[in-house]
């Protein structure tokens, strides 16, 4: 039998160490912490259950943390998470998705295991596929009818004949549980006051959906809204019944320019090493390109561009006032530059330099790796956590 080829355990040594095999997801304990508290105490102001999105992290670690009890409850974006979370222990689960037919297998197995796992959807056909579906193994499935509140992604508008259509369609085991909705728009400016106005609205229309669907005979149950920049700055949640959010417990570049979450509290980077130089270009190689970073560009559209991530020190410090960002990548190679500043040199960043480069988006960033590197305030890693890939 050949033995497979291992990294060092990164466990117990200092993210200056070169046995610290880069290119790795880095998360600061006492940044995460942080977050984590400030949702559970803004949900309990708001008088309403958080119900996290572990779709950030997808660690049973964090998730334990972020949650209200070891049970739940959570939300979930596949069904390889749901297993995954399932298996950990979590009973109480909605997959945030709109469910494909041939996928309702795989749920009816996750529920028939224990877990109380409640799907999504937005027209009559997955509603009478969910029915027939039911009917032909004779189980029965939560189901929450997902509303459009501002025309960002999927749903039904609260005001269409349509929603209670879709009601009426789920039978014979397609159980209504409630409504859920996400204030995509909440996303696209830059101004607090938008990001209010959007958390108002998304407010109001679930609530005329779920207030709708009870005149029209219909129990409901659960009445979900969710998004960080509306967790954030919600200032009244009347006829909610929870919230949903996800990317606060991480942070990244996005959600500062929005406005939501401070620059010192952005608690995953990536660590890479400076693998070479181009001079002549004032450029800095690292060990860390897109596929370590993603390709989301998302801060691109927003008032201030970091490239594919903005450049720290070790100590997860960015260097030269923000001023050096990953101004490209390839798909292993990352290309670092001074943004406004004086052009760097081999010298300002010698080869086999590790540092840390903030992400434009925390999710798609730490979705692809192995293990996810927990470290505390001195810079010693902690814990190497497993974290759920796939769909």
């Amino acid at each position: 039998m050949t033995n497979r080829l291992r990294r060092a355990d990164p466990v117990g040594r200092l993210l200056t160490d070169p046995e610290v095999a880069t290119p790795a997801f880095v998360i600061d304990d006492a940044k995460l912490q942080v977050n984590l508290d400030f949702a559970k105490e803004k949900a309990a102001r708001l008088g309403v259950t958080l119900r996290p999105h572990l779709k950030t992290h997808k660690s049973i670690e964090i998730a334990r943390r972020q949650m209200l009890s070891p049970e739940g409850p959570a939300t979930v974006s596949t069904l390889a998470e749901a297993r995954y979370f399932a298996e950990n222990g979590v009973k109480d689960l909605i997959y945030a998705v709109g469910i494909a037919p041939q996928k309702l297998a795989d749920v009816a197995a996750i529920r028939e295991a224990g877990c109380d796992l409640k799907i999504i959807l937005d027209n009559v056909a997955a509603a009478k596929a969910v029915s027939a579906f039911c009917t032909k193994r004779g189980v029965t499935i939560p189901v929450l009818i997902e509303v459009d509140c501002d025309g960002h992604r999927s749903g039904v508008r609260p005001e269409s004949e349509l929603l209670i259509e879709i009601a009426r369609a789920l039978t014979d085991g397609a159980e209504l549980a409630g409504v859920l909705t996400h204030a995509g728009a909440s996303y696209d400016v830059e101004n607090l006051a938008v990001i209010r106005r959007a958390a108002a609205n998304e407010r109001d229309g679930i609530v005329t959906a779920a207030n709708r669907l009870r005149e029209a005979g219909f129990e409901v149950r659960i009445v979900s809204i969710g998004s960080t920049p509306t967790m954030t700055h919600a200032e009244d949640e009347t006829g909610v019944t929870e919230i949903r959010a996800g990317v606060y417990a991480l942070g990244d570049l996005f959600m500062m320019n929005l406005g939501v979450v401070p620059m010192d509290r952005i608690a995953g980077t990536v660590l890479c090493t400076v693998i070479g130089h181009q001079p002549e270009k004032g450029q800095v190689i690292v060990d860390a390109g897109w596929m370590a970073m993603s390709r989301d560009r998302g801060t691109a559209r927003q008032h201030c561009d970091f490239g594919y991530g903005l450049v720290c020190d070790v100590d997860g410090r960015p260097l030269r006032g923000c001023d050096i960002r990953m101004t490209g990548a390839n798909q292993e190679h990352g290309i670092i530059e001074a943004a406004a500043g004086d052009r760097l040199k081999p010298e300002d960043l010698p080869v086999g330099t590790h540092l840390r480069i903030m992400p434009n988006h925390a999710c798609p960033t730490a979705a692809p790796y192995e293990k996810l590197l927990l470290v505390n305030e001195e810079g010693r890693v902690t814990a190497a956590l497993d974290h759920v890939r796939g769909w």
